[in-house]
């Protein structure tokens, strides 16, 4: 008898302040080692913990696209980034429900956002919404087995551990470099390099100090 295969579908959400090599291979890794038919990048529009040096929501979201654009099996969607109130995330994975309602979703995340996400907004319902596949960051947990287990035993979550090659790229160091004249070549895609330089972005001038 034929039996029906769910699309399953990875998500990696982010501020993406900008979006690195980092993340493009941590989402590779998730769709290679978990089977996932294809990442949805999610950019973050304006989340509740939003700093001075976060840039318009729309130029991250432009970046998203650039550094995906010869990745089919990568997708960018902008529901946080339309919306005007906080974007939270269980708000974000019921969007994203309905949208993909006959699909399994996966939210890629990395060990530090799983050790804080039962404090974040209604973070016990956000656990049982979805499975989770926890990458971890250096110096980000100690034991990242026994995180897993613990959040699985305490809310009955769903939670699986990738691995992804260890890269020491940040966000806030790419910004730094910029702001310095320093290069950024290999840490984040060319296309992206462009878009900065030709909006003037993470610079004195515009105010990102």
């Amino acid at each position: 008898m034929w039996a029906y295969k769910l699309e399953k579908i990875g998500l990696l959400g982010g501020t993406f302040n900008p979006v690195h090599n980092a993340h493009l291979m941590m989402a590779e890794m998730a769709k290679e080692q978990f089977a996932l038919d294809k990442i949805v990048f999610m950019t973050s529009g304006n989340p509740p913990h939003k700093n001075a040096s976060t840039i318009d929501p729309q130029h991250r979201f432009n970046m998203v696209k650039l550094a995906i654009e010869e990745n089919a099996d990568f997708v960018a969607d902008d529901y946080e980034v339309k919306k005007e109130t906080y974007s939270y995330t269980f708000e974000t994975i019921e969007y994203m429900k309905q949208k993909y309602p006959q699909s399994e979703l996966f939210f890629i995340i990395g060990s530090d956002s799983l050790r804080d996400m039962p404090k974040w907004m209604n973070g016990e319902k956000l656990l049982s919404m979805c499975s989770f596949l926890v990458f971890d960051r250096k110096g980000a947990c100690e034991d990242i087995d026994a995180l897993v287990e613990n959040i699985r035993a305490k809310y009955g979550a769903k939670v699986y551990k990738g691995y992804a090659p260890y890269f020491d790229i940040s966000s806030s160091m790419i910004r730094t470099r910029l702001l310095n004249g320093e290069t950024v070549r290999y840490l984040i895609p060319d296309a992206v390099i462009e878009y900065i330089s030709s909006n003037g972005l993470y610079c004195k001038e515009a105010g990102n100090e």
